[in-house]
């Protein structure tokens, strides 16, 4: 297989833009009605070895006869590159647009109205504190309710005795979040071109996620608690934090509960209530969560919607992901969001006087292979889509496995869609009424789409491999493949697998499944008994069973597929993952060592003995093979036996199949040290191992020349040892 064709795959697969973020601007000329939805998207460019950034603007002018209809849809103006911007926000009524940017080692805000630049200060030059915070855990940027003030959060300015002992360790809050030790919240008045930190912040929490109190004499916060010592927060929902209100003049009071992990709060349109996700402290880093709702006149707290424990085929799952910064209806009644559900990622809306739940997107949620008609939607499950048709739902290749809520405003919904087969997809609509279904307009196809087939496999585990504790669990998987192979023998097959391990495969699209698959490899994408969207007991079931129940879950996932599709061929079989993917891939090695014939494993979990002094996350360490965690833990030799029976390392003498290690040296949550251990191990006994080594990455080789070359490689190396 020709390097040039790899790379040119990879380029066209991973080239395709993808919309990351909306704003929804509506106005009113003369007895037009018009709706004006500007969308930024970022693109990869193999040439350069980097990211970049564009915005493109829709007109939708609406039906005056019915407000909720889209008339016409103008066609899109040019792209425009976006260059330098960290962050960006709209004011709501005048349309103001702020943005911070890095320009020559300079942090500047600038702001934007219809004549151009308004006003623009050098944040780096006042010198009021440290970096602006752009990540997603901390970072923010709102407006004021009077358009005057924006609020933001950044690296709290060090004193000079500080900087003078600057040999002296600073925590930071992990993986992916370098640098980032004490944020503050900060406020600038645009009117005299000031900026102050607010003071009042409880000194045993960091502050983030910032937003104006109604009247705009108060700020609402996430404060995460970091008393004895910081840990890891990328990819965690399982951090202690709290939601406090600030006055400007210091005061703070707590609005949540003790020991609770809170996100994501948003204020309704009408000021009256704050809604945010609330889980559960240690244990599986990544959790079912409950969307809570806090009247802020009463000081009240309820739940709108629990956990999930168990849902039953075609039931809501459970909230599992971050909220959109615009989710909140005109009427401030309903709450959209999206949220994993099995193989799916699918779109819902919440009716807050009835807690009822609606799915609104417009496919199918098959949960099963072969054919199967959907059940009735549960008394609380009301699919907005009444015209369902028996039909067989084996292969699903012609509709969307997954919806993402860009925004949502006056009522428009902006939305990602995608498949394995088709890439992001741009579409809009209006929330319906209770009872109603969406009319969805595509605003923006993908340049093409592919021909592949792609379907859900529902796997049950057998009786020996039940777990005693959560009973009657079921998994799934995604079977992705070529419509018309290569060639007339059988096709080989990928097993690629999630890390988390409580994240998912959604059926959307995958850049490295796709290339993958256009290269001729069938790709199957296991979701494991823990994975997101099967509920809470399944993400409990991994407690204390990882490197047995998950291997043995993926090992039953492949013989199904094998004994489902005669196409796929048994005899070329090959495992590639990250992270706790990567883990599971180097177990299914050693543990069925006749069966697989390559590995690929990026960043993977070795040992997790070794790894425990070294990753940011090193509560995960304890709960992942079933021990509490506390911040004083010692490692005894009990924890460490089972961390160390529970590793890969335990089968590296049995591993025959030839693996590759891809490895980011700047990794915080796995240390490289882990692949390096299983290389000595493999070289020691001659086994083919070849190791990658990055050293600008981190954990996710993230950065774009990264990726390129590792699907290059994972590539070449399959395509040897096949």
């Amino acid at each position: 297989m020709d390097p040039g064709q790899i790379t040119g795959v990879y380029g066209e697969v991973s080239g395709l833009p993808t919309p990351v973020s909306a704003h929804v601007k509506e106005e009113q000329v003369s007895d037009v009605r018009t709706f004006t939805v500007d969308v930024e998207w970022s693109q990869n460019d193999l040439v350069r070895g980097s990211r970049f950034c564009y915005s493109q603007t829709w007109t939708l002018i609406i039906d005056h006869n019915n407000h909720k209809s889209i008339r016409t849809v103008l066609t899109p103006g040019s792209c425009v590159p976006i260059s330098g911007e960290l962050l960006s926000g709209h004011s709501p009524i005048q349309g103001l647009r702020a943005v911070v940017r890095e320009t020559a080692g300079h942090q500047l805000l600038e702001i934007w109205d219809q004549h151009g630049l308004r006003k623009c200060l050098n944040l780096t030059a006042l010198n009021k504190h440290g970096r602006v915070y752009d990540d997603a855990h901390f970072g923010c940027l709102s407006w004021s309710e009077c358009e005057d003030k924006l609020l933001y959060v950044a690296e709290k300015s060090k004193t000079t005795s500080e900087i003078q002992d600057r040999n002296v360790y600073w925590e930071d809050w992990g993986e992916a979040l370098t640098n980032k030790s004490s944020p503050v919240i900060c406020v600038v008045n645009l009117q005299s071109g000031s900026v102050s930190v607010l003071q009042g912040v409880p000194q045993e929490v960091c502050p983030g996620q910032a937003l104006w109190a109604p009247g705009g004499q108060s700020v609402i916060f996430v404060g995460w608690y970091h008393k004895p010592f910081r840990l890891g927060l990328k990819f965690c929902s399982n951090r202690k934090s709290a939601l406090f209100k600030l006055d400007l003049d210091g005061n703070c009071e707590c609005l949540s509960g003790d020991d609770l992990s809170v996100s994501c709060p948003r204020l309704s349109p009408d000021g009256s209530t704050l809604i945010f996700l609330q889980g559960r402290v240690f244990g599986p880093h990544n959790q079912c969560l409950s969307l809570q709702q806090l009247d802020l006149k009463s000081g009240k707290a309820s739940t709108l919607l629990d956990i999930v424990n168990r849902p039953q085929p075609g039931e809501f799952a459970g909230v599992y992901e971050a909220l959109p910064s615009c989710c909140w209806s005109a009427d401030s009644q309903r709450v959209v969001f999206s949220s994993a559900c099995r193989n799916w990622k699918d779109l819902y809306m919440v009716d807050r006087s009835t807690s009822k739940v609606f799915s609104l997107s417009d496919t199918h949620l098959p949960h099963s292979d072969p054919p199967f008609l959907p059940p009735p939607p549960p008394p609380h499950l009301h699919h907005q889509d009444h015209q369902r048709e028996q039909e067989d739902l084996s292969d699903v290749s012609k509709v969307y496995g997954s919806w993402k809520l860009l925004t949502v405003q006056k009522d428009l919904m902006v939305v990602l869609c995608s498949s394995p087969n088709t890439p992001p997809t741009l579409r809009v609509g209006f929330l319906p009424s209770v009872g109603d279904a969406v009319t969805w307009h595509t605003l923006q196809k993908p340049i093409k789409t592919f021909d592949f087939h792609w379907r859900v496999l529902d796997v049950t585990p057998p009786p020996e491999e039940e777990n005693t504790q959560y009973t009657g669990l079921d998994f799934s998987s995604v079977l992705v493949k070529p419509s018309h192979p290569l060639h007339e023998a059988k096709t080989p097959l990928i097993v690629f697998i999630h890390g988390g391990p409580h994240s998912q495969f959604p059926a959307e699209w995958n850049c490295t499944t796709a290339g993958l698959t256009k290269l001729g490899f069938a790709v199957l994408m296991v979701n494991y008994r823990g994975s997101k969207g099967f509920g809470q007991d399944s993400i409990l079931s991994l407690i204390g069973r990882i490197g047995s129940q998950d291997v043995k879950d993926v090992q039953t996932a492949v013989l199904t597929a094998l004994q489902s599709d005669i196409t796929l061929d048994p005899k070329r079989l090959a495992v590639i993952g990250g992270s706790h993917g990567g883990f599971l891939a180097c177990h299914l090695v050693g543990q069925y060592p006749d069966f697989y014939r390559a590995c690929a494993a990026r960043n993977p979990v070795i040992n997790a003995a070794t790894l425990l002094g070294t990753s940011d996350i090193v509560d995960w360490r304890y709960s992942s093979v079933g021990f509490q965690y506390s911040y004083d833990q010692i490692p005894t030799p009990e924890a460490l036996t089972a961390m160390l029976e529970k590793s890969p390392i335990t089968h590296a003498a049995q591993i025959k199949a030839p693996v590759l290690l891809m490895l980011g040296a700047r990794d915080r949550r796995v240390s490289p040290h882990q692949g390096l251990e299983l290389y000595k191990a493999l070289k020691s006994r001659e086994s083919p191992v070849r190791l990658l080594w990055f050293p600008e990455d981190g954990h996710s080789l993230s950065r774009v020349d990264t990726q390129a070359d590792c699907f290059l490689n994972t590539v070449l190396w399959l395509h040897q040892h096949f």
